[in-house]
Parts: structure tokens; sequence; C-alpha cells
């Protein structure tokens, strides 16, 4: 704690010694935002041109990172106290990097933070939804013209989707065995691509195996099976010889893990894959 205490002195005394050193505090444009998490990654290389870059998470360029393939040559720096305020930035993106007391702790050092907020739908434009999301972060990054862009693509894109409801039964299924019912993201994305949840349960769960026996679903939606560690979930409920079965019978849709690792326009990617795959059942 008394090292923290020094540095935040020694960052506050730069920025006043220097103050040609440091562009001003803006959400206009800054130009020294550091990221903290890939979820965050995601929105800085999204909307922020390079030259607003000063560093990124080191997951950003992980497989479950969608926008991997632009943090090619980026400095990345780990969300601690010490190796974040050393760099002098002036704005700072997290979701969950750094923990709980993170915002609080950069915005008494004098560094304002921009959170990623919680997505919990996908159609409309209210707080919550990922238009309003998209739109926020765009504004606080100063690129608010880039975030119109993708919410006016992300909605047309969307609506286009909605027009071709079929209706078909799908059960979501990850790498560890788990599914999800109402009350979650991926709930709202099977609505979005016109299908029903196959699951009635409320929220994160484990695979109703013996649903599955007597009343098949007609399409799984199966995430995170590319980047899912073998051995790790060797023994979960999706390696179950019914959950296997249900593999080789019903129309599979691979879902990729990043399209859903973080809420944001990108799960449009997934829900795409959805509706291509029930126009395979139809």
């Amino acid at each position: 704690m008394f090292r923290l205490t020094i540095l935040i002195g020694l960052f506050v005394l730069a920025a006043c010694g220097q103050p040609n050193s440091v562009s001003p505090v803006s959400y206009d444009r800054p130009m020294r935002i550091v990221s903290l998490d890939y979820c965050a990654d995601q929105y800085v290389l999204k909307f922020a041109d390079p030259d607003q870059i000063l560093a990124i998470s080191p997951d950003a360029v992980a497989d479950f990172s969608y926008m991997r393939d632009h943090a090619d040559g980026i400095r990345t720096v780990r969300p601690t106290a010490e190796d974040v305020l050393v760099l002098k930035p002036d704005l700072i993106v997290r979701s969950y990097g750094g923990g709980p007391n993170a915002t609080a702790f950069f915005e008494r050092a004098g560094v304002p933070v921009l959170h990623v907020g919680w997505v919990n739908q996908v159609v409309g434009t209210e707080d919550g939804s990922v238009s309003a999301l998209v739109q926020s972060m765009a504004d606080g990054l100063g690129q608010s013209e880039k975030g119109q862009a993708v919410v006016e693509e992300f909605q047309l894109r969307l609506s286009e989707l909605q027009s071709q409801a079929s209706g078909i039964e799908t059960l979501y299924m990850t790498g560890a065995g788990v599914s999800s019912g109402s009350g979650t993201l991926m709930h709202e994305m099977l609505t979005a691509a016109g299908l029903k949840n196959y699951s009635d349960a409320v929220g994160w769960h484990s695979l109703p195996l013996e649903q599955m026996v007597y009343a098949p679903p007609e399409m799984i939606a199966a995430s995170f099976f590319l980047i899912a560690d073998e051995a790790r979930y060797r023994w979960s409920a999706s390696r179950h010889p019914i959950a296997m079965t249900q593999f080789e019978r019903a129309n599979t849709v691979s879902i990729d893990g990043a399209w859903t690792a973080c809420g944001g326009w990108f799960i449009l990617e997934a829900i795409e894959a959805l509706g291509a795959g029930a126009a395979r059942v139809d």
C-alpha cells in the first residue's frame, strides 16, 4: 500500500511538472488510452485510432478475443496499478481488469475510467442493449460517428434476421457442459435469430441429458469447443454419450467463442450463424 501511495504521488507530480508531456484528459478525444482486459480491448481496438492507444491487455491476442487480428504490434500491460500509472494514461478502459476496486483507485489517482457496461438485451437501443453499449463506448473514446455506423449496421442486419424467424428448437451447449435458459444473453441471441430456446430453465445450468433422450433438440449451438481445454473438460456433460449422440444426429452450429465471450456488436456473428443453421433444418 505504501508503494502504491508513492506511485500515485509521483504520477501527480509528474503530470503537474510536465504539462505538455501528457494530452489533456478529455472524453472528446483521449490520446493515451490503456485497456485492462480483453472485453475492454474489443472496444478500444474497434473504435480508437491507432495513435490514441497506449496499451492493451495481454489477452487482446488470445483466441477468445474477437479483435485479436488488430492487436499485433500494440504494447500490452498487466492490469496492476504500478504498471498502468507509470504509463501516464489519460483514460483507462476496463470491464473487470484490475479487480473490483480498480475504478475507484484509478479515479483517486486522477485518471478517468470508462467502464464496459453489462449487456442483457440484443434487440432495441435502450440501456442494457448492445446498441446502447456500443454507442456509449464509442462516445467515451471520442469516436461517436464510428459508433453510430456500427449501431446502424447492427440494427439493419438484425432486422433482416428477425424477418426470417423459424422457431426451431435449439439447445445451447458449451465445452464445459452447461446450457442457458431465460434471463441470459444467449437466450436473447437465440430469440433474435428467430429460434426457440430448447431449455425451459432459468439462467445457466447443466445440460438436461435426460430430457435430450426423450425429446432431442432440433438443433445444437455448440460454443467454446474449439478453444476448450480438452483435459479440463474431458469429464464434462458435453462429453457424455447422450450429448455426443445428439451431436451426430442434430443439426449442429459451431459458435466461435470469440463471438460470445463478451457483450458487443460481434455477437451478431453468432446470431447470423444460428440463422444460417436454421435455414439448413428448414
